[in-house]
């Protein structure tokens, strides 16, 4: 059985949340993202942003729960 994937998002307004805070980090991290695409960047600078918006969101949820 195959699954399909999808980067469509199910409420539209969180794609343009997720996108400002990816943009906040990548500037907190020197990293300069344009708007579209941004394939020129490194695969160690894109694991950068990622990373930190992961620990970010775990971190803000931490926060919630106690």
């Amino acid at each position: 059985m195959a699954s399909s994937k999808s980067n469509k998002t199910t409420v539209p307004e969180a794609k343009a949340a997720m996108d400002r805070f990816k943009t906040e980090v990548a500037s907190e991290l020197g990293v300069n993202l344009k708007d579209g695409y941004n394939g020129d960047i490194t695969a160690k600078e894109a694991g950068s942003i990622g990373g930190e918006m992961v620990r970010r969101m775990i971190k803000k949820q931490e926060e919630m729960m106690k």
